[in-house]
């Protein structure tokens, strides 16, 4: 089952030659995530071939370089006489704001549009083998993360011990591995513990969004496969993001490091390091065990299963 993520815009507030503003978006299988949406968002989809059919758009808060691409790309699906839905998920109390961004640029379209709000704790969006959930984020104004969490998977069969008891080849093997007991020609009975281990986990992507560190996103990012973590500032200007409710990249190393995740990927990094952002990693990885990544836009990462 593929979890694909690409970095679509990597940039803070101002965007740069290099980096856009923020933008992520996530395949699971043939299903597309979009995790916020600055200016020229759906101009980068174009250019890295990720696709256009999203169903759901996750906006962590409503600053300008998180939102100013959703006209353009709702108008752009209109002109293409999309058909489909689309749910916006907007933290609680922003549907106002996002229906006035929406008006104010003359955003109608022919397709149905659901803003719906959001808490921190709430399941966003929830699918049989996985869940989208709102967590709390701490930003200048009202603002969530959002986390995919893949249900565990089922445990290893066990073919050659279920053999070995005498299970023939076949139909017994899936409703074993589905967790019901079969009998076998001479009344024995096999239960799915004899040749079943135990569950293994699913995946979990971590996107914070603009953010301060937080309790809340340890706790969500606690052996999380990726955390997409706020890095604006490097040490040098570490006055600054607590007045201007962001992070630096060791600040997120270390919420990283705390919440034993494996991999970190620094995003929202500012202008002012262009040609030099490198020393945002260098920090990082200073106090980061795990794999310290700093993507470009148009980046690509698979996240493979906790077990290979």
């Amino acid at each position: 089952m593929s979890l694909h993520v690409t970095f679509l815009g990597t940039g803070g507030a101002v965007p740069s030659v290099r980096r856009n503003t923020s933008a992520l978006l996530v395949r699971r299988e043939g299903e597309r995530l979009l995790f916020d949406c600055g200016e020229g968002t759906q101009r980068q989809m174009m250019r890295f071939g990720t696709g256009f059919d999203i169903s759901h758009l996750f906006v962590t808060h409503m600053h300008g370089d998180h939102t100013l691409g959703i006209p353009g790309l709702l108008q752009t699906w209109d002109f293409n006489d999309r058909e489909d839905g689309l749910a916006i998920h907007v933290p609680n109390g922003e549907r106002r704001t996002m229906r006035n961004l929406l008006d104010g640029t003359g955003t109608n379209p022919g397709f149905p549009v659901r803003i719906n709000e959001v808490d921190p704790g709430d399941a966003a969006l929830a699918r049989d083998e996985y869940e989208v959930r709102a967590f709390a984020t701490e930003h200048r104004t009202r603002s969530v993360g959002y986390a995919i969490v893949e249900d565990d998977r089922k445990g290893r069969f066990d073919r050659e011990r279920a053999e070995e008891l005498g299970v023939p080849v076949g139909p017994k093997f899936s409703a074993l591995h589905d967790g019901e007991s079969v009998e076998l020609d001479d009344g024995t009975v096999v239960t799915p513990e004899q040749v079943v281990g135990e569950p293994r986990p699913g995946r979990t992507v971590v996107y914070t969004g603009d953010t301060r560190p937080t309790d809340a996103t340890e706790r969500i990012a606690a052996d999380a496969d990726l955390l997409v973590h706020d890095a604006t500032f490097a040490e040098a200007d570490a006055d600054r993001a607590p007045q201007t409710g962001h992070s630096t990249a060791t600040e997120a190393a270390e919420l990283a490091g705390h919440a034993d995740a494996k991999r970190l990927a620094l995003v929202h990094i500012s202008s002012r390091y262009a040609g030099r952002s490198e020393l945002l990693a260098e920090e990082a990885r200073a106090g980061f065990d795990g794999e310290v990544l700093l993507p470009d836009d148009g980046d690509e990462l698979e996240v493979p299963y906790p077990d290979g």
